[in-house]
């Protein structure tokens, strides 16, 4: 949390556009996330996911960043915000990657997961059932 706090006061003044300057406020993000500062780090993961989306970053980028979201609004509590972000982070790997990627086979287990967190065992279990056979293929058994 310190490091990332420090890398922020380093880098604030900086253009938005500057690499540095938005690796900062990621390290800080997810500094806030380690130090269990979940509130805090929802602020600055949502922030940085707004700054990436209005300058046009790397989707590869972005997908990593609403994987990271996600998993904030899971500890929050915030499970169905958690599975919309799950479910359009698989669907750009999807997009991004294809299906017999790693990627994209770690969001769909992602996105089972928190399926299976709001009790919706049908959806997770149709997602399961088209993944696993690429996932075995892919990944080996």
């Amino acid at each position: 949390c310190a490091l990332g706090w420090a890398c922020w006061k380093t880098y604030v003044g900086r253009a938005e556009r500057d690499q540095s300057r938005r690796l900062a406020i990621n390290m800080l993000g997810l500094g806030l996330s380690s130090a269990n500062h979940h509130d805090d780090a929802l602020v600055v993961k949502e922030a940085t996911l707004a700054i990436m989306r209005r300058l046009g970053d790397s989707e590869d980028n972005m997908l990593a960043v609403q994987s990271n979201l996600a998993n904030t609004y899971e500890v929050l509590g915030q499970y169905e915000r958690a599975l919309q972000m799950r479910q359009e982070a698989y669907s750009g790997r999807v997009r991004l990657n294809g299906e017999e990627h790693a990627q994209t086979l770690r969001a769909a287990d992602n996105y089972a997961l928190s399926l299976l967190k709001l009790r919706r065992f049908e959806e997770a279990k149709r997602l399961l059932r088209k993944v696993a056979p690429v996932a075995r293929r892919v990944l080996g058994k």
